[in-house]
């Protein structure tokens, strides 16, 4: 037993290993292609103004100050020493405002939108995926579909202005916009996990309506093909219930594509996020981009496409990392 299971750990921590050194590879990869994007293709790097609007002397001393007149490759490694050795994102262009305060204040908005509206799309997905592949072609299956249909097809700001109308203005069910802290630090500020969930209740139903579409389809797809297999029909002539022979043997393997999927949707979710975030105000991540946009404040716009990639890199090692512990073969891949 000892010698079988030390091969098992080795595999694991291999594993882990390359994934860790893939993630740092991600990273680096993250930085440089952000920092051409946004600091070398641009005519204006950085959102410059042209030398006709500063003057000669003005834009020269500007272009020395952000160390635009050095090599590229030392420009590169001086945002890559700032990140990495520093971890700072750096300062906006507008304000001269920390970009590590104000993605600090933003994040925690867009983490509270991204994880409801994850968490709904699962709890609806799931069962609606499995009573969908039980029944294939039933009545129940296409009407599931149809709402799969419609969730992928209609986009997510309709949606929201749809259910701002509806559910809040003409109902006056839930809030039409805003956000509420939930833990308040000045007097009087709306604070709370109530107040919290009540004014974010709309924006996660958007936002997980296409996602929830989505994972619908891959979760039937995924069932129906796994209630195929060799090993659930043995369970079946073993005598197991139809419920363990579900929870066991077809639902634990289904799942882990759904896993998978679920890592790489991060970094659609956040982007999807910024539409829902628009719509109802929510002063995330999505919309200070909007901003920066608007002031072609460049560092604030690196900074935050740079802390969503490391998010999505996080995310993606921590869902390798699930899927190893839930099915071992890929221990040794």
């Amino acid at each position: 037993m000892r010698h079988a299971h030390a091969p098992g750990s080795s595999s694991l921590l291999a594993f882990l290993a390359r994934r860790l050194l893939w993630a740092v590879f991600l990273f680096f990869a993250a930085t440089i292609v952000t920092y051409v994007l946004f600091w070398i293709v641009p005519p204006n790097p950085g959102g410059l103004k042209p030398a006709s609007q500063l003057g000669p002397s003005a834009a020269a001393e500007l272009r020395h100050y952000l160390r635009l007149d050095e090599p590229i490759w030392k420009q590169y490694l001086d945002f890559l020493w700032r990140l990495v050795g520093h971890q700072s994102l750096g300062y906006s262009f507008v304000n001269r405002e920390s970009i590590d305060a104000i993605v600090g204040h933003a994040a925690p908005v867009t983490a509270s939108l991204v994880l409801g509206g994850a968490i709904i799309w699962l709890c609806v997905s799931v069962p609606l995926g499995v009573l969908a592949a039980r029944r294939p072609r039933s009545i129940t299956d296409r009407a599931v579909m149809v709402l799969a249909l419609i969730g992928i097809s209609a986009p997510p700001f309709w949606i929201g202005l749809i259910l701002s109308y509806v559910v809040g203005f003409r109902l006056g069910l839930t809030p039409i916009a805003g956000y509420c802290d939930l833990r308040g630090s000045r007097p009087g500020e709306c604070s709370g996990a109530i107040p919290w969930a009540y004014h974010l209740l709309l924006p996660w139903l958007t936002f997980s309506l296409l996602f929830a579409a989505l994972y619908i389809r891959l979760v039937r797809a995924n069932v129906i093909e796994t209630g195929v297999e060799d090993y659930v029909r043995t369970a079946r002539s073993k005598g197991a219930t139809e419920s363990r022979v579900l929870i066991h043997h077809v639902l634990r393997n289904s799942m882990l594509p759904v896993v998978t999927v679920f890592g790489m949707d991060v970094g659609l979710a956040i982007g999807t996020a910024l539409f829902t975030e628009n719509v109802f105000g929510l002063p995330g991540l999505g919309n200070r981009m909007i901003q920066a946009y608007g002031f072609d404040d460049m560092p604030l716009i690196t900074g935050i496409v740079m802390f969503t990639a490391i998010c999505v890199v996080v995310t993606n090692l921590i869902v390798d990392v699930a899927y190893a512990l839930l099915d071992p073969r890929i221990r040794f891949w």
